[in-house]
């Protein structure tokens, strides 16, 4: 597509820089790291607009950040934030961004675990060496590792940790020492903690658990944390130890929450996208009892493709996101989405009768009737509504979504700033139309 030469390229490589140089130690100097980065821009936007999208190079990006040393929680949750950038950039490709920031995030995971498994590799090894006479060099990578290592007695007290688990937790290590486990363990984890490793791994006798539970800062803050737990065996003068290695994924959960949101919402108005909409449908049709009934709304403006042609497409997206806010403040208990272009549904959840619908349609089109403010210009809009109120027990979200879309045509026909509610049962196909 050319892109890569662009200059918007360049100065996203240097957002990209300053947003993550600053996380941690790494090798190389700001140019060298803003090269590094241009040249994973190039290869990312090389695979989003390809014919073939091969989630393998998209992935080998956020591998090759863990091998530049960009290992701290912070980078994969700022560079998602300039990434998200690229979407203008890549069109007509840009419905592949989110899923392509989840597969550089699951490439970036994915060696950022091997590497730690090197780390732990290195740390047993270090260990075994410790046991036969070298305990100064199991020291030294005990205090130097990157992870989080603790070491405890087999009824909950921390008996030592290292830097890397004093940092996450915020407490000093002479504060640690001696500290029940149960401290530093949110309350809402206690029985997972107490039921995985005493319970079942101490009264085992050997072996590894693994768990992800959320922890408690000193600062009484929380985060998450998936630990392996190895209960080593007593010997001959040595009481038996729990050995703990963690990593904190609170960074991770909390993109993977990003994620999720952003696939589920519009990213000019911020309400709810199709798939929400389809997805909450869904939810509704599967709890719904035999005599419940929904209201759907399919909302269309009047003349919008003039003010797109008349003051260009910047004036109508801003025209758009003051019609979102004015129907979302008048939308009351029920749901608002952008489903594309000009066009918004709002959803009316059990209980709904044809009263409700009428009132909730009467308020979205009296949003629109005093003029809105776009830079200098004060521009009128209005609309059309296409209603329908049926049962829902046993529907199908997409049917449902089709009737309401066939009632907006049936509004427009009937004339500007009008809606008509059509009543359906969809499992009987049979209706109704009132215009109003």
């Amino acid at each position: 597509m050319g892109l890569t030469g662009d200059h918007r390229i360049a100065e996203l490589a240097r957002q990209w820089r300053d947003a993550v140089v600053d996380t941690g130690f790494v090798p190389m100097s700001h140019r060298e790291l803003e090269l590094l980065l241009a040249a994973l821009l190039d290869r990312l936007i090389g695979a989003l607009t390809s014919d073939y999208f091969d989630s393998r190079v998209v992935a080998e990006v956020g591998a090759a950040l863990v091998r530049a040393n960009l290992t701290d929680p912070r980078v994969l949750s700022r560079s998602a934030r300039e990434l998200a950038r690229l979407a203008e950039l890549i069109a007509p490709y840009q419905d592949r961004l989110i899923p392509g920031l989840s597969d550089m995030a699951r490439g970036y995971t994915e060696e950022l675990l091997a590497v730690r498994a090197r780390d732990q590799e290195m740390l047993h090894a270090a260990m075994a060496d410790a046991r036969m006479a070298a305990e100064a060099r199991f020291r030294v990578v005990f205090d130097n590792a990157a992870i989080a290592i603790g070491i405890g007695d087999t009824t909950g007290r921390v008996l030592d940790a290292n830097p890397a688990l004093a940092t996450m937790l915020g407490h000093p290590l002479s504060e640690l020492r001696g500290m029940p486990v149960w401290e530093l363990v949110h309350p809402a984890d206690h029985d997972q903690v107490r039921s995985r490793v005493f319970d079942e791994l101490v009264t085992t006798g050997s072996g590894t658990v693994r768990l992800e539970v959320r922890y408690l800062r000193a600062d009484h803050t929380a985060g998450w944390v998936s630990w392996a737990v190895t209960l080593v065996p007593a010997t001959a003068g040595r009481a038996a130890y729990l050995l703990v290695v963690g990593e904190d994924t609170t960074q991770r959960r909390a993109l993977q929450a990003e994620l999720h949101r952003q696939a589920r919402h519009d990213p000019l108005t911020g309400l709810a996208n199709r798939r929400q909409l389809v997805e909450t449908l869904s939810r509704i049709i599967a709890d719904a009892d035999p005599d419940d009934r929904i209201g759907l709304g399919f909302m269309d403006l009047d003349g919008f493709k003039t003010v797109n042609d008349t003051y260009g497409h910047g004036v109508g997206d801003r025209l758009l996101t003051a019609v979102a806010t004015r129907l979302a403040e008048r939308i009351g208990d029920a749901i608002l989405a952008r489903v594309g272009g000009d066009e918004f549904v709002a959803l009316l959840p059990p209980p709904c009768d044809a009263a409700r619908v009428g009132s909730v349609a009467e308020a979205l089109l009296a949003a629109l009737d005093e003029p809105i403010a776009v830079d200098e210009r004060r521009l009128t809009i209005s609309a059309c509504i296409g209603a329908v109120v049926t049962p829902v027990s046993g529907a199908d979200a997409e049917k449902l979504l089709d009737a309401a879309d066939a009632g907006l045509y049936r509004a427009k026909a009937a004339g500007p700033n009008r809606w008509v509610l059509h009543s359906v049962d969809i499992t009987a196909g049979i209706g109704f139309s009132d215009p109003r």
